[in-house]
């Protein structure tokens, strides 16, 4: 009974959700209400929903800072210099141009942020694809490639919600991924190395006609004013600016702290330093907030949701009854086989639907053969790169207008790259004993 009453929940859960009959947010946490009360545990909600909200707090604390810092990175100008030398050394030759997308694409998807990510490099390299005839497709394969890899990041999403879902902090989840997604950076090189060499072949090495100093400032104006106002540029600041995010990098990998502490106290130093104005320290607080909130508001009510999930035990009966499902022999690949199907799981259903509906049950499943629900959860961040590609995120449709291209094209184009990045991830990640056969 408990089996059936949790599996009708995810069911309407996910039904809700995509059908945008009823917002994620909403969703997530009036739904597990109502199935909490017709299962009979109407007077042992509230204690459930605060043990879930309470194994969530850390998390979301975290993803707040985590984008109000790089939120504040890019108002400074942290990528400027950046776009600047790549505009310098591309030139006109295609390999160096898509080796250029790669590098760049990778270091502003550090905010987690597809929209801030493919308008920065569209606005610097797009000019330079059409100058040369450039295939636009390589530039969106390209920065989906690299969003894919990072997207894996915990204020990115898929990690937040993952954390969330099956109450782990980011020290036993993600920490551990960060040499896999090494793997998957080195892949998308690989992959843009490949591309660029596609197109040398195909155009040459193009000699640009020469422009005047004027032409030359405003093109690169135009590429490093990608977002944000000039007011808020801190040029005399970047050094300092991109020592104190190696900085916080090195840390993070360290983890001799909670990611949470540490990013609460890098945004402080960083907001102090480069707007000491009070006033400014509140606007570039207030621009930023949308998105945190956005994230944020969406993790801590997941804690109602897997709250009440796991104090039912409503979870337990759902993965007794998949343990069934499964055949034996698969039982100890569970962590491999779910690393490969988050990929079509996340792209025809929203990361929502699959981190909050689908990937608990399969964690719980998971244990009954050995396999932890932390090495399932690691599992289930693989398929990201696919995700990208999705009609369902909202990034790609900008990334489509921008590049003036068709959603088909670019999935026929991208998908084998982008399932070789989560081939490359997977591998990686058994080799390194990251996800293990049980």
């Amino acid at each position: 009974m408990l089996a059936l009453l949790g599996f009708s929940m995810v069911a309407v859960f996910m039904y809700l959700i995509m059908s945008k009959r009823m917002s994620a947010l909403v969703a997530i946490m009036v739904v597990p209400i109502v199935f909490g009360i017709l299962g009979g545990f109407l007077t042992e909600l509230g204690p459930m929903m605060k043990a879930g909200v309470e194994n969530v707090a850390m998390t979301a604390i975290m993803i707040m800072f985590a984008i109000l810092y790089f939120g504040i990175m890019i108002d400074t100008g942290l990528f400027d210099p950046l776009i600047a030398k790549i505009l310098q050394i591309v030139k006109g030759d295609p390999l160096k141009i898509v080796l250029g997308t790669a590098v760049l694409s990778m270091m502003v998807a550090l905010d987690g942020d597809g929209t801030t990510t493919y308008i920065i490099t569209c606005s610097a390299l797009l000019p330079l694809y059409k100058r040369l005839g450039m295939n636009r497709l390589v530039l969106a394969t390209v920065a989906m490639l690299s969003m894919g890899v990072m997207n894996m990041t915990p204020w990115g999403g898929a990690s937040a919600m993952a954390m969330a879902s099956l109450g782990l902090d980011s020290s036993e989840l993600f920490i551990p991924m960060i040499p896999v997604m090494g793997f998957g950076l080195v892949w998308v090189l690989i992959a843009a190395f490949l591309l660029g060499r596609m197109e040398q072949k195909r155009l040459g090495v193009v000699e640009l006609e020469p422009v005047t100093k004027k032409e030359a400032d405003l093109q690169l104006a135009a590429a490093t004013a990608t977002v944000g106002n000039a007011d808020y540029k801190r040029p005399k600041l970047v050094w300092f600016n991109l020592s104190l995010t190696v900085v916080l990098m090195a840390c993070l990998i360290i983890d001799f702290m909670s990611l949470a502490v540490l990013f609460m106290i890098f945004f402080g130093i960083a907001l102090l330093v480069n707007y000491p104005e009070l006033k400014l320290q509140q606007e570039r607080i207030a621009a930023h907030s949308r998105n945190a909130l956005a994230v944020v508001s969406i993790v801590i009510a997941a804690g109602i949701f897997s709250g009440i999930m796991s104090g039912t035990e409503m979870i337990d009966a759902m993965a007794q009854t998949l343990v069934v499902i499964i055949p034996d022999a698969m039982g100890p690949y569970l962590a491999v086989l779910v690393a490969f199907i988050s990929a079509p799981f996340t792209f025809f259903m929203s990361n929502n639907a699959f981190y909050f509906g689908v990937l608990p049950i399969l964690a719980q499943a998971g244990e009954a053969y050995g396999v932890s629900a932390v090495e399932i959860g690691r599992a289930s961040l693989i398929g990201q790169p696919v995700h990208v590609l999705s009609p369902l995120v909202a990034a790609a449709h900008l990334l489509i207008g921008l590049v003036g291209t068709e959603f088909g094209d670019l999935q026929r184009f991208a998908m084998k790259w982008a399932f070789g990045t989560v081939t490359v991830m997977t591998v990686a990640a058994v080799l390194l004993g990251v996800i293990t056969i049980g």
